[in-house]
């Protein structure tokens, strides 16, 4: 009876030992969470239906054209006209310089062998990149009166110096002998695109502007033709609009800059993925020439035309040479995050792949599946898996957040795990960071970069400094293995036995650097890490 005891008691801390094990490895929900990329959906289309309700009242009342407001405004047919020639007087060009113009439709088209596909192809990537870059935050939202102002609360934008009209505002409250409103700003000044009958506009024009009537519903038409008008440039701030009425005071924002330029990737259109038009393998060498020559052969094993892009800071560079190759010498041991920028750096197409030089591709190294759920999701990376000699497989998953610390730096915490898994993707998840094998949109992590200070030993940091720009997520079912690192003492080679020289010998003075970064660069005053 004892011994059965003592059966029962151990097979209880085995049971909870590996509950313990998986939840340390295995933390995150394991619920679905659908990040495909979506414009604004039912909600959206209930502010668009508000938003011509409002527009729509008061047509019963006329109004006139004011020409020289409304010619200000978007009319989202722009045109590109050069200068007529005229007759020239010396140094005239330089006193009224002559504008030219160039049509890219005209010229690129004319000389493409397939104008109506690239056209397509153009006008698919376009949609992908409205969707990615759509946030609920743009919407345009209205405050319908309770106060009894009404006005937009989100969503009005106006490019540098340019005008728009405002929507949404408007007056409720019971009729009386007269009615008035005011707007007030200090980016820009207000005008009406039109005038209205029985409408008084004061300090049209001008920062401060007063609209009243003893009309209210021809007040609230005037208000429907309200303009702003940015009169200082800066291309990235917002200006405090007051709008007011007697015992009621209100205040709204007009992002002001320019918009999202967008950056497409003329990848061919394609009904099935085109990996070497889309995808560049991107890696950084240091003494492992033979390494290096095993990722190549491996990649050409599978994807015998992607390009390859490698960074070499040997001191004695070897030549790496072969079809769609591309070597870049660096000074001596410029290091880790310095090779990886100068090698992203390179790269033309929408997507680089990050390999290590001592990875080697497997039959389960499929791009394709990379490339499908960038495309698919809103994901700016995502990672695989990475399998050792001994069969062990790694994803290296890692959530990060900082907390909010007052004076003295915030906190920087780092936990092992993911946040949800990808509705769509049963074997993918989104974390924070990810292993060291890794496929990013190439304009998303040109932005984000990599810190050149960090030379012998890196990896968390890259994805600190992206935290809240990259989307990440990770998929076990991709997979690169990793060449063997045991190297017996007396079977090592002298370049072996440098590059271990290299790596490890100034751990001390990276650690240094890396508490710099954080406590300086980052703003950390601690990190939390298991």
């Amino acid at each position: 009876m004892h011994k059965t005891s003592k059966k029962c008691v151990g097979l209880i801390v085995c049971i909870g030992v590996l509950l313990f094990l998986h939840h340390v490895w295995c933390p995150g929900s394991s619920s679905e969470v659908d990040i495909r990329p979506r414009q604004g959906g039912t909600i959206k289309e209930l502010l668009d239906g508000k938003i011509r309700d409002i527009t729509g009242s008061y047509n019963d009342i006329t109004y006139h054209i004011k020409e020289d407001v409304a010619c200000r405004l978007a009319q989202n047919t722009c045109v590109c006209l050069a200068d007529k020639e005229t007759f020239k007087l010396p140094f005239s060009n330089l006193l009224n310089p002559h504008v030219w113009a160039n049509n890219f439709d005209v010229a690129f088209l004319e000389s493409h062998p397939d104008p109506e596909g690239v056209k397509r192809h153009r006008a698919q990537e376009y949609s992908s990149f409205q969707s990615r870059s759509f946030s609920p935050a743009d919407l345009l939202i209205v405050a319908e009166a309770n106060s009894p102002l009404q006005y937009p609360t989100q969503g009005v934008e106006v490019r540098p110096l340019k005008t728009i009209i405002i929507p949404g505002l408007g007056l409720k409250e019971e009729t009386k002998s007269s009615h008035t409103v005011s707007l007030t700003a200090k980016l820009g000044t207000f005008d009406v695109a039109a005038t209205v009958d029985s409408v008084s506009v004061k300090g049209d024009g001008e920062m401060h502007m007063i609209l009243s009537s003893p009309l209210l519903s021809a007040l609230n038409r005037q208000l429907q033709f309200v303009t702003y008008r940015n009169t200082v440039f800066h291309p990235k701030t917002a200006d405090t609009v007051e709008f007011a009425t007697k015992g009621h005071q209100s205040f709204f924002t007009i992002k002001v800059g320019h918009g999202t330029i967008p950056r497409l990737y003329n990848s061919g259109y394609q009904r099935e993925y085109n990996i070497s038009a889309l995808v560049t393998i991107a890696t950084k060498t240091f003494l492992r020439y033979d390494k290096l020559k095993d990722l190549i052969d491996s990649i050409r094993q599978y994807y015998p035309t992607v390009t390859i892009v490698i960074a070499d800071d040997n001191e004695h560079p070897q030549p790496v040479t072969g079809p769609h190759i591309e070597h870049y010498i660096m000074p001596f041991g410029k290091g880790w995050f310095a090779g990886r920028n100068l090698a992203v750096s390179q790269v033309t197409t929408k997507y680089v792949l990050w390999a290590d030089d001592d990875f080697i591709f497997t039959a389960n190294t499929k791009l394709e599946k990379m490339v499908d759920i960038l495309e698919k999701t809103t994901l700016d990376l995502v990672g695989g898996a990475v399998r050792e000699v001994t069969g062990y497989t790694t994803t290296y998953l890692h959530t990060i957040s900082v907390e909010e610390g007052g004076e003295e730096g915030d906190c920087l915490h780092i936990r092992n795990g993911y946040h949800h898994v990808v509705k769509g993707f049963p074997n993918c998840v989104v974390a924070d960071a990810v292993i060291n094998f890794f496929m990013v949109r190439t304009d998303k992590v040109q932005q984000v970069g990599f810190n050149p200070r960090l030379a012998r030993s890196a990896h968390l940091e890259f994805f600190i400094d992206a935290l809240g720009s990259l989307h990440i997520g990770s998929c076990s079912d991709i997979i690169i293995n990793h060449a063997s690192k045991i190297h017996l003492p007396w079977g090592q080679t002298d370049d072996q036995k440098a590059y271990k020289k290299f790596r490890y010998s100034s751990s001390s003075a990276n650690g240094n650097i890396i508490n710099e970064i954080f406590y300086f660069k980052n703003r950390f005053k601690c990190m939390t890490s298991p």
